[in-house]
C-alpha cells in the first residue's frame, strides 16, 4: 500500500467519522429534546458529548494533518481556489462546532440538575438548544460542500 493510498484511506474515514458522528449526535439531541424529559436528555447528552470529544475531536485533527498529506503528494498547490475554499469552511465549521461542544455539555449540566430536582427542563437549556440548533445548520451544510470540493475540485 502506498502512502498516497494509506493517507487517502484515512482522509476518507477521517471525514466519514466527522459526518457520522456529526449527525448521529444531532439525530440523538433532537429525539431526546423532544421527549422534554429532563433525564432522557441528561442521559442522552452524557453520551453525546462524549462521542464529540472521542470521534469527532479526533476526526477534525485527523483531516487537515491527512488532507495536507494528500495535497503535498499529489502536487496541488496550498492556494488552489478550491482549497482555498475547503480551508474557509473548514474554519466556519469549526467556528460553528467548538460553541456546540460548549453548548452540548451546559445542556447536558442543566438537565442533570433538572432531572436530579425532578423539574422541568429551565429555560436557560431551552435557550442553549436553540443556539445549538441554530450552529449545527451551518456547520453541516459546511461539510457537505467540503465534500462537494473535495469530489469536484473545481476550477474556479
Amino acid at each position: 500500500m502506498t502512502a498516497y493510498v494509506l493517507l487517502k484511506i484515512v482522509h476518507i474515514l477521517s471525514g466519514a467519522v466527522l459526518f457520522g458522528t456529526g449527525a448521529g449526535i444531532a439525530f440523538f439531541m433532537l429525539r431526546a429534546h423532544a421527549t422534554k424529559d429532563a433525564r432522557t436528555v441528561a442521559e442522552v447528552g452524557r453520551i453525546v458529548v462524549l462521542a464529540d470529544f472521542v470521534f469527532t475531536a479526533t476526526a477534525v485533527v485527523i483531516q487537515p494533518i491527512s488532507g495536507l498529506g494528500l495535497i503535498h503528494l499529489q502536487g496541488w498547490s496550498l492556494t488552489s481556489p478550491w482549497l482555498l475554499a475547503v480551508y474557509g469552511l473548514y474554519v466556519l465549521i469549526g467556528v460553528c462546532w467548538l460553541p456546540v461542544v460548549w453548548i452540548q455539555y451546559r445542556m447536558m449540566k442543566l438537565a442533570e440538575r433538572a432531572a436530579g430536582e425532578g423539574a422541568a427542563l429551565p429555560s436557560a437549556y431551552h435557550r442553549l438548544f436553540r443556539w445549538w440548533f441554530a450552529l449545527g445548520w451551518p456547520a453541516f451544510a459546511g461539510v457537505l460542500a467540503i465534500y462537494w470540493l473535495m469530489v469536484a475540485k473545481p476550477d474556479f
